[in-house]
């Protein structure tokens, strides 16, 4: 394998102030099997091994949330004394939907399907006003957010995640993204919110929330469809929607999710997901199986006792 220079972004995070774990999100972004420059799976573990002296503490595992298209070699790694293996949990969503928004607006609202282009240009014959928000909307919008979780059943971060968000965007410098508040109102009344960040030739919806009133006129499908076409303005040329289930299952929670997403494209980009490097093997086996345990109550038992309830 030869050499390659990327940027790296490496988080940390302690476990009972005795343990920690590394996170690498989106990363690394060199794929070593396009152009045939060599294995995934060899990669993750010679980068795991360059890291580690520059950490604090050797953690249990270090964990790649693979940006790469799925498909080629699989990242799976296993010989004596290095293994890279699957996580049980996925830390960012291995699917989404991608926009292509470099066509112009017309042949973009026509790749869409007949009821999301309908309910887009219903939403702006109803009255809908998509508005870029300042921070005295905050407060208004992260309300709207906790009615959001409450009815469909999401956990949501402190609103100090949230603003972190704009603060370290202008902070930063540079070529930092741009990321933005949009508010989707009629005659006055906030009905839904979006985060949307702009970096480069990419827009990415973040998250989003809407109000229980005046859902018949459509605003989420407004904010979706103008967003894009700030993003257009701005140079951008992809879309990103960030995150779908997995495949189109109707007893998935967030199926209603999928449904809305794919109506705006059919460019679904799957991933590889998230994949572990143990440092500490002993260790980080029973941190996976505790974890592994802990998805499978969440995604199998806890559903099953909620649909009885």
């Amino acid at each position: 394998m030869g050499e390659a220079r990327f940027g790296l972004l490496l988080l940390t995070r302690r476990l009972l102030r005795l343990f920690a774990i590394a996170y690498v999100p989106f990363g690394p972004g060199f794929d070593p099997c396009v152009g045939g420059q060599g294995s995934r799976g060899e990669l993750l573990a010679r980068l795991a091994s360059a890291l580690r002296p520059h950490l604090p503490t050797t953690p249990l595992l270090i964990r790649y949330d693979l940006p790469w298209a799925k498909r080629g070699e699989s990242p799976l790694l296993r010989r004596r004394g290095v293994r890279v293996r699957k996580s049980a949990n996925d830390m960012q969503p291995a699917s989404t939907v991608l926009v292509d928004i470099r066509p112009p607006e017309e042949r973009i609202l026509a790749a869409m399907k007949s009821k999301t282009r309908y309910n887009a240009r219903l939403a702006a014959k109803k009255g809908i006003r998509i508005v870029e928000a300042g921070e005295e909307d905050f407060d208004a919008w992260y309300a709207l957010y906790r009615e959001t979780s409450a009815r469909d059943r999401i956990a949501i971060h402190a609103p100090a995640y949230y603003r972190g968000l704009f603060t370290r965007a202008r902070e930063y410098g540079g070529e930092a993204p741009v990321v933005k508040l949009l508010l989707a109102r009629h005659e006055g009344e906030l009905l839904a919110g979006n985060i949307v960040v702009f970096w480069k030739r990419t827009a990415i919806y973040l998250t989003g929330a809407s109000s229980n009133e005046k859902r018949n006129l459509m605003p989420t499908y407004a904010l979706q469809w103008e967003a894009m076409r700030m993003a257009k303005a701005a140079g951008c040329e992809t879309y990103d929607l960030y995150g779908i289930p997995p495949a189109p299952d109707p007893d998935h929670p967030m199926h209603g999710l999928y449904q809305f997403k794919t109506g705006f494209s059919e460019g679904i980009l799957e991933r590889w997901g998230s994949w572990d490097v143990p440092c500490r093997p002993l260790l980080s086996a029973v941190y996976r199986a505790a974890e592994g345990a802990r998805m499978s109550w969440h995604r199998g038992l806890k559903k099953k006792l909620r649909r009885r309830v």
